[in-house]
């Protein structure tokens, strides 16, 4: 058993909208994606017999994304681990708690524990201003070789908007227009074409933006070029700090180093937000002319809580986890800067972050990510979506 079977794939299409990851992790043609399904049925092997039923089955799930990015994170810490020259226990029985952690890890005959979570970033209280998925994929599949389309979302209907005469509405406009004429009025300030769509509740401004000579034809491109701009929930030192309060103190007492490892999926990552949700917002005290510089009690581990935080060890952070980047993105280990904390371990693939006073030290990795993970440096190789070659006429 595998968790992706080797089949006859033909479907380069991107990713749709409303496509579940697990569906478009299983149908996705091309060596890029290959060698991805490869290194996941691989690393999966790996795991211990009894745990990979329950593995295979999270990322195949196409009822919840969630789920399947959930597993690749686990999957993809297991094996850094191992390739670290770790012996890895799955969700062993441990703890005051009843409950299992993820990964118990010997490594030079000492132990330390490793609990994974996922956490992603969502949407602001602008829902409105984007496109329900199916109506995204609609507009997508309109056949357009000479234009990007961007559109602003003018009013949302309370029914589902009949996609089939807005795309017929989209072709003809799209036709119609010449996009070299488009370029050349638009060098003389002339504004780009604008198409207004309505119907059941429904108001779509659309904008023709025209593709360069040499990446017209191209139907594996998507029309729509450019989103609205969209708010996003603000809050990424919450995020991380709710994720580790949540994994902190669930497993009761440890008796051994507990590190809290965070998969954080973001649009914008920054250190800083990491900062501040563990050692707390940095601050200026003003005393006379002369201004001070400190902490807020806010932080994780720099924060009054009724509980200890001081069971976790460290908190591994890498931002924007998946196969394309597991290669690229330096795991940063967050280490607590209470004293009653078992020190951390720190494998030589990891960057450090330590609270010294109230600044923030860091220390490279002594190695790069890849060697671990026993993969190439720029890992997986070629184009997700190269452009098929046009052919010429005889």
């Amino acid at each position: 058993m595998v968790v992706y079977t080797s089949r006859n794939r033909t479907d380069v299409s991107p990713k749709r909208a409303a496509e579940p990851e697990a569906e478009f992790f299983e149908r996705i043609a091309g060596p890029f994606w290959d060698q991805v399904r490869d290194v996941i049925n691989e690393w999966w092997s790996h795991f211990p017999d009894e745990a990979q039923p329950g593995l295979r089955s999270r990322l195949l799930d196409r009822n919840s994304d969630t789920n399947v990015f959930a597993a690749l994170w686990e999957l993809y810490l297991h094996e850094m681990l191992l390739g670290a020259g770790c012996a890895v226990e799955i969700e062993p029985r441990i703890g005051t708690s009843g409950k299992n952690p993820d990964f118990l890890v010997t490594r030079d005959g000492e132990q330390f524990v490793v609990e994974a979570i996922w956490t992603a970033q969502r949407l602001g209280d602008t829902v409105s201003s984007t496109l329900p998925p199916h109506l995204t994929d609609a507009i997508n599949s309109v056949p357009s070789p000479n234009f990007f389309v961007s559109y602003d979302l003018d009013r949302a209907g309370s029914a589902a908007p009949p996609q089939k005469r807005l795309k017929a509405g989209l072709t003809r406009w799209l036709a119609s227009l010449d996009p070299d004429q488009v370029i050349a009025g638009y060098e003389r300030k002339v504004p780009l074409p604008r198409h207004t769509w309505q119907e059941a509740g429904w108001c779509l401004t659309f904008q023709a933006i025209p593709r360069s000579p040499g990446k017209r034809g191209d139907p594996t491109s998507r029309t729509i070029g450019i989103h609205p701009a969209i708010a996003w929930f603000g809050g990424e030192p919450d995020r991380v700090l709710e994720a580790v309060k949540r994994k902190g103190g669930k497993y009761g007492d440890l008796d051994l180093p507990f590190i809290v490892a965070v998969g954080h999926a973001a649009a914008f990552p920054e250190d800083e937000d990491t900062e501040t949700a563990l050692y707390g917002a940095s601050v200026e005290y003003a005393h006379g002319s002369t201004p001070t510089f400190g902490r807020k009690p806010d932080g994780y581990w720099t924060a009054t809580y009724d509980h200890a935080h001081d069971r976790v060890s460290g908190v591994l952070i890498v931002n924007n986890p998946a196969p394309w980047t597991w290669t690229k993105n330096t795991p940063v280990l967050w280490q607590s800067p209470d004293p009653r904390s078992l020190p951390a371990p720190i494998l030589p693939t990891w960057e450090t972050a330590q609270l010294v006073d109230i600044q923030v030290e860091h220390q490279p990795a002594a190695r790069p990510t890849h060697t671990a993970l026993g993969l190439p440096k720029h890992w997986p190789v070629g184009d997700a979506f190269p452009r098929r070659q046009q052919s010429n006429p005889s």
